[in-house]
């Protein structure tokens, strides 16, 4: 009897463990996954901002930490791991709750002036596409962020999905 406790303690604390491990690494994006099964996409806005600039300068303001020479307080929230002529891979670096930090890595391309595009290729999720639309509005920019974000295994990735939206 004693030993059957002693098992069932152990299995407890294993199945504990695993599950705070399998959190962790979905949080912080260390364990993607990507089964494509039961996938299913929620839309990521649309959100519509009016700012008092230029869509010239309000492109100059997304793309700058993607610059090579990004500003300093932006190296320690974003890696350009490459670079192309209108695009760049980037690492992501978000705190989350618990003192975690979230890494996603993401394609970011640049259509100057009138839109930015992110796609997910690394994260806490198999799929997200971001889109930040620029469009003259007088003489301010009409800022439009819409996108999708994608989850796998029905009802359970849908609600991860919630989590990860929020």
């Amino acid at each position: 009897m004693h030993r059957s406790k002693a098992m069932a303690a152990a299995l407890g604390a294993t199945t504990t463990g695993i599950g705070a491990a399998v959190y962790v690494g979905l949080v912080t994006g260390a364990v993607p996954i990507n089964l494509g099964i039961g996938r299913s996409t929620r839309p990521l806005g649309p959100l519509s901002v009016e700012i008092a600039a230029a869509p010239d300068t309000v492109f100059d303001v997304i793309s700058a930490p993607y610059d090579v020479r990004a500003p300093r307080a932006m190296q320690a929230k974003v890696s350009v791991l490459e670079r192309g002529t209108d695009m760049v891979l980037a690492a992501h670096y978000t705190p989350v709750r618990g003192g975690l930090r979230a890494t996603t890595v993401e394609t970011v391309r640049f259509s100057r002036p009138e839109r930015v595009d992110f796609r997910l290729v690394r994260g806490p999720v198999p799929e997200v596409v971001e889109t930040f639309w620029l469009r003259e509005h007088g003489a301010a920019t009409l800022l439009t962020y819409d996108g999708h974000l994608g989850t796998d295994l029905w009802g359970l990735g849908a609600a991860w999905g919630d989590v990860v939206a929020a």
